[in-house]
């Protein structure tokens, strides 16, 4: 089991202690209404095939941030301050990463989680609308919005659990190559510009 950094309290008092729920909360609605304004213009006519496809890929993603915040909630601090020393590459991003993990975690459980969950319920409404659309028998509706949704909830459920697992062992080294990442991607870009500014 991995040894998890402290939370220092004192951090969060004063102003500074709902700051960053406010920022989620305002993250949260501009998304929801984005991808809510997607969900209920296309998801709702595509065919079954497409909104298929269309669930597969927002269940991958909902499992896949879920992991990273799980990952990054029990990555060890400490480990990461020593790889730094090192000169490991990925680990200055990486501390960054866990000195922050209650904003990383709230916002890939939650914010990323949540918008995904929506999003599938959408497609399973479209396949549910073409698979009922011949039908008027309302057990028969009831049935396979039952049926589809238990599907998709069950197959959502399953590989949660697997990559959970995962995260918890391999915290450090997922945290480690998701700083590698963000290192030669998102924040070389960021030094390329200031170094042209």
């Amino acid at each position: 089991m991995q040894k998890n950094r402290k939370v220092n309290i004192e951090s969060f008092s004063g102003s500074k202690k709902y700051r960053w729920a406010i920022k989620m909360f305002v993250i949260a609605i501009c998304m929801s209404l984005f991808f809510g304004f997607i969900s209920q213009t296309l998801l709702t006519s595509m065919g079954i095939i497409i909104a298929s496809i269309c669930i597969i890929i927002f269940i991958f993603l909902n499992v896949l941030f879920d992991w990273l915040g799980i990952a990054v909630a029990s990555a060890d601090y400490d480990v990461f301050e020593k790889w730094q020393s090192e000169g490991i590459k990925g680990a200055n991003i990486g501390l960054i990463l866990c000195k922050n993990s209650e904003k990383m975690c709230s916002f890939c459980a939650d914010v990323v989680g949540d918008i995904c969950s929506t999003l599938c319920g959408a497609g399973g409404a479209c396949i549910i609308t073409s698979i009922t659309s011949s039908t008027l028998n309302n057990n028969t509706i009831t049935l396979t919005t039952i049926i589809v949704s238990a599907i998709i909830a069950s197959v959502t459920i399953f590989f949660k659990a697997i990559m959970k697992e995962m995260a918890l062992k391999k915290s450090n080294k997922i945290i480690l190559k998701l700083g590698f990442l963000l290192e030669n991607t998102i924040y070389r870009e960021k030094r390329t510009k200031n170094k042209n500014n």
